[in-house]
């Protein structure tokens, strides 16, 4: 049979036209089309483009001068100078607001955990209210005291049974001091010995373990009673009882509170709630001690917020990753009970974050930046040829353009066709996230916006004042800075002479003073006057600047700030935190010495990043080959020290050469403390040798 020709038929069906129109026709076809697309694009999103998010305040203008004579900033949602110590009248303790959560949600479910692939499963608010008051029954059974002068420890991973375990101290008046394996066994000796704890609630064996170590050597005779939430064996319990120490399980603890039930002793917002002990880069941990009113005041500021459109409520869901031991979620955690809202926890494996991310499907999210970085860095490397990186370009420039008009939605055509994935990776009904504890990238923080299609509020803080001080605004599309302050705080610049910053040029260090200010660190008076001056404010050692919008920018560190030969004064800080913006860069520690001229810096490479990096240059090879290869120190340095230049960076400011190193900083490695921060010494230690090499090869 003859082989029948497309074309042919084409003309014969439509004699209209001869091949040659045909096949114009066609050509013009094939041009026209993503012109099409584009005009229909534009037509859908004209059409279905919804109302820009309601401003809470004038943004141009976001804090106000108080009428004090400190030149101190609060926010312009305050209709006087007197801020915010609660949000409920119901709720001014961390008791009465796990109790409003009750009420609000009529026994709704609460926390929730899940399995390996098994779906989440849920306890009531009064099951989780119950067995705190088991569990809390029972430890006064067993000796301890209904009290703000009770301290019990809390060891472990986040879990249902450590917000149990929380909320029994909270029933009877006791304060929780969280532990965390990250600080290192020193620090965890030093804690039970400063604190006085008796009794400690742990999760896991190995933790019992840890624990029973120091307790042989005798470095904690304090300790006696250890209550372990997972099974274990005779042997731990014998190994214990050997060194005084005493073993039972939470079910045995909460059984004997059931037949010994006391009625609540709630505490006053004024008593000590949790004193959280943070590691700094040098010497023994500081506990800060924070009371009731502090946590239950930085959540209502948080409320006062986005009072008007994004307040959590009984369908809300959120996911706990975050360390329960760090007051941001602690915080966030004090927000979603008083709401009557759900928690559910991660298994454990941060690994596998996301799949419990899609079968939980959380509505709010609280993220380190960190996170969006990776999240950042896989979205643009998935676009791998130029035509996609074309349309994830025009698919970012377009919806960032909507943020900017306050247009916060994830249904666009743009979501549809480019960013449902990322969105779907996420489970698919976040519609609030806020990103704290670290500074983030304008860039990310701008095209996570857009992509996402949900309102990222940036938070700026530290323990001392409970966990934020200031935070963005809603609607407030802007990047380069952390919002203003919140409303139960007050914040002020104080001028740093030596470093030549100025309260009068609106630059200075960040001082606070509120109702989130924490009473001071447990025994330890000097520390506390370093921190806390006489008139009540926190000296946080941050450099700040105030934005003609009445925004807060942070410019550089008081701390860590060191001389070279020359006498020239240097915030490595600021420095690392330009450098990070290089697509190479996963992580930097540039080091200086008083007897140098000159910088020289630790990179570790973004293993994603680097391999297309060095291709565009010409260079191939493993990931340690090209570590290895001076041309890709060459071309890594050259970027650094361009975006030095755009940041203007002075010429002793910018680093000299660099080392590549392949693995990253940690927490488990002893180079990053648990909140992420670069143990400076610690890096300066570790990289020793490479850093003599980099000044042997190195002139000024």
């Amino acid at each position: 049979m003859e082989k029948v020709c497309l074309e042919h038929v084409l003309c014969e069906q439509f004699t209209v036209f001869s091949p040659e129109v045909y096949k114009m026709s066609i050509l013009l076809l094939i041009l026209f089309v993503p012109i099409l697309l584009l005009i229909g694009v534009f037509l859908y999103s004209v059409a279905t483009k919804p109302k820009p998010v309601k401003s809470t305040c004038d943004l141009s203008r976001q804090s106000v001068q108080t009428k004090g004579s400190e030149r101190a900033r609060r926010c312009a949602l305050l209709k006087d100078d007197v801020v915010l110590s609660y949000f409920y009248d119901d709720a001014r303790t961390l008791y009465e607001a796990f109790q409003r959560g009750l009420h609000v949600s009529d026994n709704g479910p609460c926390l929730g955990y899940r399995k390996p692939e098994q779906p989440y499963q849920w306890l009531s608010y009064k099951q989780v209210s119950d067995r705190a008051e088991y569990l809390g029954s029972g430890l006064i059974h067993r000796g301890c005291i209904a009290s703000p002068d009770q301290y019990i420890g809390v060891f472990a991973q986040n879990r249902p049974e450590w917000i149990i375990s929380e909320l029994a101290c909270y029933t009877y008046s006791m304060v929780v001091v969280p532990l965390y394996d990250t600080l290192g066994p020193e620090a965890i000796v030093y804690i039970i010995n400063r604190a006085e704890i008796s009794t400690v609630i742990c999760d896991k064996p190995n933790k019992v373990n840890a624990l029973l170590e120091n307790c042989e050597k005798d470095l904690t005779p304090i300790l006696k009673t250890i209550i372990l939430m997972d099974p274990f064996d005779d042997a731990l319990k014998e190994r214990a009882t050997k060194c005084g120490v005493e073993i039972l399980s939470l079910k045995e603890v909460e059984d004997l509170g059931r037949e010994n039930l006391r009625k609540p002793v709630p505490p006053n917002p004024e008593d000590l709630s949790i004193v959280c002990f943070t590691s700094g880069t040098t010497g023994n941990p500081k506990g800060a001690m924070l009371t009731h009113g502090n946590v239950v005041a930085n959540s209502a500021a948080f409320f006062k917020i986005i009072e008007s459109t994004f307040i959590p409520n009984t369908d809300d869901i959120s996911i706990s990753y975050l360390p329960l031991a760090h007051m941001f979620e602690r915080v966030v955690q004090t927000a979603l009970y008083c709401s009557g809202s759900r928690v559910g926890f991660f298994q454990g494996n941060i690994q596998l974050l996301m799949d419990d991310m899609k079968t939980l499907q959380p509505t709010l999210f609280p993220v380190v930046p960190r996170l969006l970085n990776r999240i950042y860095d896989k979205v643009h490397s998935g676009a791998q040829t130029p035509f996609k990186k074309w349309l994830l370009n025009l698919a970012a420039s377009s919806k960032e353009a909507e943020v900017a008009e306050g247009i916060i939605r994830n249904d666009s055509i743009w979501d549809k066709l480019i960013f449902n994935k990322i969105q779907a990776a996420m489970g698919g009904r976040v519609r609030l996230m806020v990103t704290g504890a670290a500074p983030i990238s304008p860039s990310v923080l701008t095209f996570l916006r857009a992509a996402l299609g949900c309102q990222i509020f940036e938070a700026y803080g530290q323990t001392e004042c409970t966990a934020g001080c200031t935070i963005s605004m809603v609607g407030d599309s802007t990047a380069g800075h952390v919002g203003a302050p919140v409303p139960c705080n007050i914040v002020k610049l104080v001028d740093v002479e030596d470093m030549n910053y100025f309260a009068a040029n609106e630059e200075g260090e960040v001082c606070i003073k509120g109702t989130n200010v924490f009473k001071g660190y447990l025994k330890d008076p000097e520390k506390t006057a370093e921190t806390l001056d006489a008139d009540g404010w926190l000296h946080t050692g941050d450099i700040g600047k105030w934005l003609p919008n009445g925004t807060l920018k942070i410019i550089d560190r008081k701390k860590n700030i060191f001389k070279l030969a020359q006498g020239e004064y240097i915030a490595p800080e600021r420095i690392e935190n330009i450098y990070i913006r290089s697509a190479p860069v996963a992580q930097i520690f540039v080091h200086g010495d008083s007897l140098k001229s000159h910088l020289v810096a630790i990179v570790v490479p973004d293993t994603d990043v680097l391999p297309e990096f060095a291709a565009s240059k010409g260079l191939k090879g493993s990931l340690q080959e090209l570590c290895k290869n001076p041309e890709v120190t060459k071309i890594i340095l050259e970027d650094m020290v361009k975006l030095g230049k755009e940041a203007g960076l002075k010429s002793f400011e910018q680093v000299k050469d660099l080392y590549l190193h392949t693995e990253m900083f940690t927490v488990e490695n002893g180079l990053l403390t648990p909140t992420l921060k670069a143990k400076r010494s610690e890096l300066a230690k570790y990289f020793s040798s490479q850093i003599d090499c980099l000044y042997k090869n190195t002139k000024a």
